[in-house]
């Protein structure tokens, strides 16, 4: 079986990359004030439902739809294991947020990232030279400082807090997602490929959505509930997008930045709105954990392969 090269445009990669770490730092934000209102199954649920109609409605009036012949064409199998795996994901970092904090789901859920860029190094053949595994290193060392209070937090914990963070480890799975969703750009666009899969993942959770509820939100939460569903929508495709056009090991490297715009986001919304989150004092340590990880993560990602 060929294996998908991307397009060399790695520019074009790595912004998209940085949009999809903006978009997703945010999101552990949103997600925590959506669930004081929502539940998890009719949450997921709406998000899915909403990118696929407006995806759909986009296509559409381009006339992008894929046709049948172009699914035909494509692995339904890796198709399949994409949307189940999605669809696992969402559910399993969504209870483990519920029961955990957005700064300790957002510092689990990287290990997703480094599968995936072991699995592009592994599976796509993709290389890094000397110095970027040096980048790795750094990236990691800054890691451990960066979220050394977040590891003791976890030690120390309660049964609940564990449970939560056990079911973010296990979302991590959303690395087979990602590898699979590049594979599957031999034969379809990533917009086609991402609107399969937002149709499946929507059909997977009609029968546990609760509809009825969202008619009783307060604009509050509609609104954050509408912002995640939009945000699934963007920062999907930016990244299936991104894996067209950049090594799936680099693009994973830029991933790794999403739990540091997180927590100045939560630092920031701790000043203007105490009453949404509460802040995470960050230490010396940490900021100096804080700028290894940016360090090797730029040392990883801006270069073009080998």
């Amino acid at each position: 079986m060929s294996l998908h090269q991307s397009s060399g445009q790695w520019r074009l990669g790595l912004a998209l990359s940085l949009l999809t770490v903006l978009l997703w730092g945010i999101l552990p934000i949103a997600l925590t004030v959506t669930l004081e209102a929502v539940d998890v199954y009719t949450v997921i649920w709406f998000r899915f439902l909403v990118s696929f109609l407006l995806l759909a409605m986009y296509l559409g009036i381009r006339g992008k739809l894929p046709k049948l012949e172009q699914l035909r064409s494509a692995s339904w199998k890796l198709l399949a294991i994409a949307t189940l795996l999605l669809g696992i994901n969402y559910f399993l970092f969504m209870q483990g947020l519920a029961l955990t904090s957005p700064a300790n789901a957002e510092v689990l859920i990287q290990l997703s990232t480094l599968l995936l860029g072991l699995g592009g190094l592994v599976i796509f053949k993709e290389r890094y030279r000397l110095y970027q595994w040096i980048g790795v290193s750094v990236m990691t060392c800054g890691y451990l400082l960066f979220f050394r209070e977040q590891l003791t937090n976890l030690i120390t914990a309660h049964s609940t807090y564990i449970l939560g963070t056990v079911l973010i480890v296990l979302a991590a799975a959303w690395a087979i997602y990602a590898l699979a969703q590049k594979q599957l750009l031999q034969s379809l666009s990533s917009p086609s490929i991402m609107l399969v899969i937002y149709g499946g993942c929507a059909l997977l959770f009609t029968p546990l959505a609760r509809v009825k509820s969202l008619f009783l939100l307060d604009s509050l939460h509609l609104g954050m509930l509408i912002f995640c569903a939009l945000n699934t929508l963007i920062a999907y495709g930016a990244f299936a997008e991104s894996l067209e056009h950049w090594e799936a090991s680099r693009v994973s490297a830029v991933l790794a930045l999403a739990p540091i715009v997180t927590l100045i986001l939560l630092g920031v919304l701790s000043i203007i709105a105490p009453s949404l989150t509460s802040p995470e004092h960050l230490t010396f340590t940490a900021i100096l954990g804080a700028g290894l990880v940016v360090t090797g993560s730029v040392a990883i990602a801006l270069r073009k392969a080998n």
